[in-house]
């Protein structure tokens, strides 16, 4: 068997649907050995937006996503997308081509240290020298991509290894059971959790997996313990539990934090060092638990008096069994906390004025979107409008990154959750500037017959940086730009393009790509000016928080 046929055949082994990406010459034998496969080749127009659907592929089935490019020019665009899965915890497999290895005609023309770039932003990267070694080596990168935590990882393919004869077996996934918590560390949360007064829920990006969600509800229910939640952790629980008190969208001195500052204990199930921090230990503080896959990474602001390492679901069916005592539990002040909350965030949903508040589109969009629907946002400053403001009722229906951040990653994740789900309605949201990042993917969308809404914020600046140089006191500089025309720049792909000039024209537009098939555009005058005002100097003062004490 061809070495590129017996990789294909491991893959297919895996249970592998899709590969995303470029193809170059260093990849031909692989292309045909696809062909002649069950697994569809989904050609896109940047290795990134391959790279970013492969990640949404793991993030959303839990299973790896596969993307392909060449070598050279091809891998290093590959290097964001490896970087956005390793630090969001995405299970994604790459396969990148490489000269021959054995007998080079070419000197160094193209060719770098692939295995080497990609060592830091995965977890696994190897050169195959072999094609014998295939097999071991794609089951062994699957493995450690699945296993928590999830993450990135690579294999490099050469041009002569790909075309050898070999007589490698094609090896069968092998299961592997996550190990529980220890009966002691289970005891001492249950006693600490029945001592507390105040205790909290606190849902990280490490809880944001299949069964958690049901565990996790189920916890609440029986506990009726209030719960927050971090910006990769909104849906776990449905945000409409009378229990769910709001998200922490910054890192501090949001109205959330009034809650999380009079909790007396805090069970932080999830907690994945790699978002900004929930809230900020202090001696003399709230105890925290922390409950996760992996003990604790401590540091200055982030000292837990409990870990509870283990399966997370089984480590949260066991404290809801066994607690019993619930008589020291008050939880009025965080009642009070969740009625001031909600009335502070719905303040601007209804404010009509046009070019758009993120808080008004926030809520067009919840009031209009079915109950499963999914928004996959880019990297902007609307992303803490939409993680304050958006309630979340399933898990994964509000995509977003709060790990790397990385701009350019809305519309091809908006892709693949619709091609993951194609009955279900599935929006992006991008700024301006996140959307030229890898607006060529409007093709492929077009291409692949998405039936796919995408909302391009326009402002003609980087948004995020220049609330940040308000807050600073600095001039603006350095942050605006031109915009094509997004309506005729989407018509040239084969889209539908639209532009509003009014929010009851946005609502009637809005409703229009929502019952219309293919991919539609709507370029949205945004209006950010209140931005400084409520994230930099309001929700800082005293103004609007409750008395600090319960």
């Amino acid at each position: 068997m061809k070495a590129s046929d017996l990789m294909i055949k491991a893959l297919e082994r895996e249970g592998v649907r899709y590969i995303f990406g470029v193809p170059g010459e260093e990849n031909i034998d692989l292309l045909e050995s696809i062909r002649t496969s069950s697994i569809e080749l989904i050609l896109t127009r940047h290795e990134q937006g391959a790279g970013f659907m492969a990640a949404t592929y793991g993030r959303l089935t839990g299973q790896p996503g596969v993307c392909l490019s060449t070598l050279g020019p091809g891998a290093t665009n590959l290097v964001t997308p490896a970087a956005y899965a390793q630090l969001g915890a995405m299970p994604m497999l790459m396969i990148t081509g490489q000269k021959p290895i054995k007998k080079s005609k070419q000197g160094r023309f193209q060719i770098i240290d692939v295995v080497d770039l990609m060592q830091p932003v995965t977890k696994f990267a190897r050169q195959i020298v072999d094609g014998n070694m295939i097999a071991p080596l794609v089951r062994e990168a699957m493995r450690l991509a699945i296993e928590e935590r999830p993450g990135a990882v690579h294999l490099e393919l050469p041009e002569d290894v790909a075309r050898e004869d070999t007589d490698g077996e094609i090896l069968d996934p092998v299961g592997s059971l996550r190990p529980n918590a220890s009966e002691r560390a289970i005891d001492e949360a249950i006693s600490m959790i029945e001592q507390a007064r105040h205790p909290l829920l606190l849902i990280g990006a490490g809880a944001n997996r299949k069964n958690t969600s049901r565990v996790l509800t189920e916890f609440v229910e029986r506990t009726g313990i209030p719960f927050v939640n971090t910006q990769m952790g909104k849906g776990v629980i449905d945000e409409r539990s009378p229990h769910f008190i709001g998200t922490a969208a910054l890192s501090a001195d949001d109205f959330v934090h009034d809650a999380i500052e009079q909790a007396d204990l805090i069970i932080n199930v999830g907690h994945d060092v790699i978002e900004k921090p929930p809230f900020f230990m202090r001696s003399g503080g709230s105890q925290v638990i922390h409950v996760n896959f992996q003990a604790a990474e401590v540091d200055e602001v982030y000292f837990p008096q409990l870990n509870v390492v283990g399966d997370i679901d089984s480590t949260m069916e066991r404290l809801a069994s066994g607690i019993q005592d619930r008589s020291r539990w008050d939880f009025e002040c965080f009642d009070r906390i969740r009625e001031h909350l909600e009335t502070r965030l719905a303040r601007y949903f209804s404010d009509t004025r046009f070019p758009m508040l993120p808080q008004r589109l926030v809520h067009q969009l919840r009031e209009r979107l079915d109950e499963n629907a999914i928004v996959a946002l880019d990297n902007g400053v609307y992303k803490i409008w939409f993680a304050r403001n958006y309630k979340a009722y399933r898990r994964n229906t509000l995509l977003l990154d709060n790990a790397l951040a990385s701009m350019g990653a809305g519309l091809p994740s908006a892709m693949m959750a619709k091609m993951l789900n194609p009955e279900r309605q599935v929006v992006a949201v991008c700024g301006d500037g996140g959307f030229m990042m890898n607006s060529q993917e409007l093709e492929t969308a077009v291409r692949l017959k998405l039936d796919l809404t995408v909302i391009v914020l326009n402002d003609g600046a980087y948004g995020m940086i220049e609330w940040k140089q308000t807050d600073l006191g600095f001039e603006r500089f350095g942050l605006q730009y031109g915009n094509p025309d997004f309506v005729r720049y989407a018509e040239s792909y084969g889209a539908r393009g639209f532009r509003p000039e009014s929010d009851q024209d946005f609502g009637r537009i809005l409703s229009t790509c929502l019952d219309t098939p293919g991919v539609k555009l709507i370029d949205l005058p945004v209006d950010y000016s209140l931005n400084h005002p409520i994230l930099n100097e309001l929700i800082k003062s005293q103004d609007g928080h409750l008395a600090r004490e319960c």
